[in-house]
């Protein structure tokens, strides 16, 4: 398991596409899982409402709060640390000619400055004259495997890769039926992401003879955040968490 290879094919901060070679399907798969489990982010879990005179119910604010992500810096909190969060936001004035006021993520305020909102931008709800909402919040250390909204990872999968090979011409009357792939191939040795051909191999091998078949041991693995991590966060805090849980494992087998 130590000669696995490693090779982005697109490399952003939130979202990723990566190819991994020498590993098993079930190593594949345990890194899924402990991305959408293991890999613990902080989340609003109490909400404390000083006052809300908004046209929405108190559970409902706690939901929306409950869904902003938070940044989740590594090693500086343990599992069930707390970090106080604060809104306080009202409504127009008489004198401003807008008829609302939209509260979004950027207006809540953190105790820690390590941990806030992931995305200032995410609207929170819209406040009439008159109206204002002030909360306290509790924002708490867990992981998906507990709750959802504790996942970093909001689109973790993977797919063999695919290898395709041209092995003739097709037939003077065959016809030219669609062959829909999605992800990267591997064409001579090159990693092609499908969108460069519409995801349909007869439009970039007009007239050909293919065959596709799987790479053995290698994945494809497609992951993005909710911006609580960044994808390289996610990744190898997921696989330490792997090494950490093998490590217990041997230890108590020896003993």
């Amino acid at each position: 398991m130590e000669d696995y290879e490693v090779e982005f094919v697109e490399r952003g901060d939130r979202e990723a596409r990566f190819l991994v070679r020498g590993i098993t399907p079930a190593f594949a798969n345990g890194i899924r899982r402990a991305m959408v489990a293991d890999v613990p982010t902080f989340s609003i879990d109490e909400l404390r409402v000083v006052e809300n005179s908004s046209v929405m119910f108190d559970e409902q604010i706690g939901l929306r709060l409950g869904l902003v992500p938070l940044t989740t810096p590594e090693g500086e909190f343990e599992i069930g640390d707390e970090v106080t969060l604060a809104l306080d936001v009202e409504g127009p004035s008489r004198e401003e000619t807008t008829e609302t006021v939209t509260a979004y993520s950027g207006d809540i305020v953190s105790s820690d400055e390590m941990v806030r909102p992931a995305n200032d931008n995410i609207p929170i709800i819209d406040l009439k004259a008159g109206q204002r909402l002030e909360a306290e919040a509790d924002a708490v250390l867990d992981r998906g495997r507990d709750h959802a909204k504790h996942q970093g990872g909001v689109a973790v999968g993977y797919r063999h890769l695919q290898r395709v090979e041209v092995v003739g011409d097709k037939g003077e009357f065959a016809d030219e039926e669609p062959h829909i792939l999605r992800g990267v191939v591997e064409e001579d040795g090159e990693l092609v992401h499908t969108d460069e051909f519409g995801n349909d191999l007869t439009q970039r091998y007009p007239g050909k003879e293919i065959e596709v078949e799987d790479v053995p041991n290698a994945f494809v693995f497609h992951v993005e955040t909710d911006g609580s991590l960044t994808v390289d966060e996610l990744v190898t805090r997921a696989v330490g968490s792997l090494r950490d849980r093998a490590d217990e494992l041997r230890e108590s087998i020896q003993l």
